[in-house]
């Protein structure tokens, strides 16, 4: 491989691995949510865009781009680093404290702003790259773009793969990125030696610098840039797990556990230690085997064994990690807990626990945050309560709780609760509840097992003689007031549009989305609820009308080298759409099924990368085609990408239904990644096969960075209206049907163009006929 080459796929690999990095970031930020990961890849697309198209147009008027790709390569390697850097710093810089959240106005923000120089400096390599390489092969232009793309992609694949086996789990986020910075540094070096020797003098030269920066500077900017996070806290232990970043502070004599930056528990905190368990367990008459899933590490538990009926509580955590994280910061309250002979714990997914469990339980609680992203919405959806359900003994009921208010309950937090009603009702045939600052729901098939009686529930508190400060004989009564609960009754009775909240339909994004707005204004939760009036046919209509018009436009009132030439531009710039859509569909159907996004993004990125890597390899195989053959296979590729999406997702659905106890870390690591790499490859095939058309006739000097940006810009697009509006508003079924019929137009014009005999000379043989 010339170093040409190695540069190029260098741009890849630096890109993959920051890209991953940097969305790690990006979720600890914005609390876990993952569709914070569409603004983000937004904004990323766009600055590569722009870097790439302006720095084409740079580069074509210069013979020799060596020096200044040298000078680009440092930069972006030294920028990688600062990017952290500055999204750790965007909360201390725009003053919000520690578990905030940002409004939707500074999220853009932050993520327009922070990824900017990266990104710019990135799209800026790959013109440089790919115009290096069109110097070398000067006779082949359009090979030549397409070898650069096909570099760029199997770098990108290589830096997500080796992140995932290796780099996350051994290095920090500060080292990775030094890690980058050193290895772009040599590379960036090495072109303006041009030498073997001077190549691997600044290689080595790298390498030894990269010792000391990784093992002693790296970890105390890690150590600084975290406490940074947390002003006027101690910073008491922060560490990476398979499902987020892990941080404990400390203040007054309170340590709290944050988890990607939302509050997981404090300790000590006896009022939520009661409610969480106590309103549950007298709701049953007496309760023998409990389920708590989740949030047993505020003193649950130990105000669970309380009660003197219990004789078994499994406790299923979600994250290994946490349970170790609280052993070590926490050892008396562990071992008055987690070591009691009538406590199991499972280090498990509660998901996956029930659904490969036999055991019946009596009361099974869900105690985990409200759900604000995919990882937690697993837990209040149809599908979640349904399994739930098939592990209730007789007589037995499953409890939750979702924020709630005293007194004033806004529109918007009643049409959540109600889509959470609603589900429940879906499931189960009868529903009780207990309101106040937060509302406990309780769902069971005895209708008469459950009570919204309060002197019933006081009885019980007496019979068991439990000793409680805030679930008591007082504040019991006084939560469920004849006029309260009257109020709640109303507030909860669901509607004939209220949605229910499903794994691949969440309508908790829509609500959360509604949620965060109206925290700080209403401007994007206007736009959601108007968004959300819109029937899907109306969206379709309103995507496919324009696009059929111009589809008979370029097919029937334009010439054959027009309509050629348009329908590339337009596939390229579908594509783009289509594999953003479908990348962000695979992550966020990742999430829900399994819900340990944070780990597996590396892997699952890489592997989507490959895919086009792949598909890239094989249309540069087909360039020696004739026009209409290459226009035929662009049309084929339009249409397996566009039937790719409903395809992964009907594949990953009932995949997930089938899941069993030894199959779920396959299914995790071997079949997700497997979708990935097969789904994007007729996406990677036909970006070669369009430029090709493209290029044909213009001169060989005719950048690269055009069609390269117009990908981007279809990507970005993507990226910022499915995140932003169609997966709050539809779902994912939905969107992955929205994005294959936008697919399918320019399919049909390059089909139409494919089939007019335009030439019968292969598209090379004509360019290198004019070029000569």
């Amino acid at each position: 491989m010339r170093p040409v080459q190695i540069i190029t796929l260098l741009v890849g690999f630096t890109a993959g691995i920051g890209q991953i990095v940097l969305l790690r970031e990006v979720i600890v930020l914005f609390n876990g949510n993952e569709l914070s990961l569409g603004l983000v890849l937004a904004a990323w697309l766009a600055w590569t865009a722009a870097g790439s198209a302006l720095t084409g147009c740079l580069a074509r008027k210069r013979e020799d781009v060596t020096k200044a790709a040298g000078i680009v390569q440092c930069l972006c390697g030294l920028s990688l680093p600062l990017t952290v850097l500055a999204l750790r710093d965007a909360r201390a810089l725009l003053q919000t404290v520690p578990g905030e959240l940002f409004s939707p106005a500074r999220t853009a923000l932050v993520c327009l702003v922070c990824v900017s120089v990266f990104c710019a400096l990135s799209g800026a390599l790959f013109a440089l790259a790919a115009q290096l390489l069109r110097q070398e092969q000067a006779a082949n232009p359009g090979k030549a773009s397409s070898t650069a793309y096909l570099l760029e992609t199997a770098g990108c694949a290589l830096g997500g793969i080796v992140a995932s086996i290796v780099l996350l789990r051994f290095l920090s986020g500060v080292q990775i990125a030094m890690f980058v910075t050193m290895l772009c540094v040599g590379a960036g070096a090495s072109l303006f030696l041009k030498t073997h020797a001077g190549t691997a003098v600044a290689m080595a030269a790298a390498a030894v610098l990269a010792v000391p920066l990784l093992v002693f500077v790296a970890p105390r900017v890690e150590r600084l840039t975290l406490e940074r996070l947390w002003p006027g806290f101690e910073l008491i232990d922060s560490r990476d797990s398979i499902y987020g970043r892990l941080t404990v502070i400390g203040a007054g004599g309170v340590r709290s556990i944050y988890d990607n930056g939302s509050i997981l528990a404090n300790v000590p905190d006896p009022a939520t230690a009661e409610e969480s368990v106590h309103y549950a367990l007298l709701e049953h008459p007496a309760p023998r085997s409990v389920l708590l899933i989740g949030g047993g590490l505020n003193g649950s538990i130990a105000e669970a064994l309380k009660h003197p009926t219990v004789e078994r509580l499994d406790y299923v955590e979600l994250d290994p990690a946490l349970i170790e994280l609280y052993q070590r910061v926490f050892p008396r309250e562990s071992a008055a807990t987690l070591a009691n002979p009538h406590v199991h714990i499972h280090e498990a997914d509660g998901r996956s626990y029930l659904r490969n469990s036999r055991d019946p339980f009596d009361v099974v609680i869900v105690n985990v945050p409200d759900p604000s992203n995919a990882q937690l919405n697993r837990f209040y959806t149809t599908e979640f309560f349904k399994t739930a359900r098939r592990h209730i003994a007789p007589g037995g009921l499953l409890a939750l709780q979702l924020r709630s208010s005293e007194d004033f309950v806004s529109p918007e937090l009643a049409a959540f609760l109600r889509c959470v009603t609603r589900s429940l009702k879906e499931v189960f045939p009868r529903v009780a509840f207990i309101p106040g600052e937060s509302l406990h729901l309780f769902a069971a098939e005895d209708p008469e097992i459950l009570t919204e009686d309060p002197q019933v529930l006081v009885a019980r508190l007496h019979e068991r003689n439990l000793h409680t400060l805030y679930v008591s004989e007082y504040f019991i009564p006084f939560r469920m007031m004849p006029d309260r609960m009257d109020q709640m009754h109303a507030l909860l009775e669901p509607s004939a549009d209220t949605p229910i909240n499903r794994d691949f339909h969440p309508a908790a994004y829509y609500f959360s989305g509604v949620l965060w707005s109206a925290q700080f204004g209403h401007g994007y939760a206007l736009m959601l609820e108007n968004a959300e009036r819109i029937p899907f046919s109306r969206v379709l209509a309103a995507v496919l009308a324009p696009s059929i018009a111009l589809l008979f436009y370029f097919a029937f009132g334009t010439s054959p080298r027009s309509r050629a030439r348009a329908s590339a531009v337009w596939c390229v710039v579908a594509s783009g759409f289509a594999l953003m859509s479908l990348q962000i569909l695979l992550l966020l159907a990742f999430q829900a099924v399994f819900g340990f996004l944070y780990r597996e993004l590396a892997l699952l990125i890489g592997m989507f990368m490959a895919g086009i890597a792949t598909g890239s390899w094989l249309g540069i195989r087909r360039l020696r085609s004739e026009r209409t053959a290459l226009l035929r296979t662009a049309a084929l590729c339009q249409l397996l990408l566009a039937g790719s999406m409903p395809a992964v997702l009907t594949l990953v659905y009932f995949n997930a239904k089938s899941i069993h106890a030894g199959g779920t870390l396959a299914a995790a690591w071997i079949v997700f990644p497997a979708l990935a790499l097969i789904a994007a490859i007729p996406g990677g095939c036909l970006f070669p096969v369009v430029s090709a058309i493209f290029l044909e006739g213009r001169s060989p000097q005719t950048s690269l960075a055009t069609l390269y940006s117009l990908d981007l810009v279809g990507g970005c697009t993507g990226a910022l209206v499915l995140a932003g509006f169609l997966i709050p508003v539809f779902g994912l079924w939905m969107v992955a049907w929205l994005a294959a019929a936008v697919c399918v137009v320019p399919a049909l014009l390059a089909a139409r163009a494919g089939f007019a005999s335009v030439s019968s000379r292969p598209i090379d043989d004509v360019r290198q006929t004019r070029t000569r």
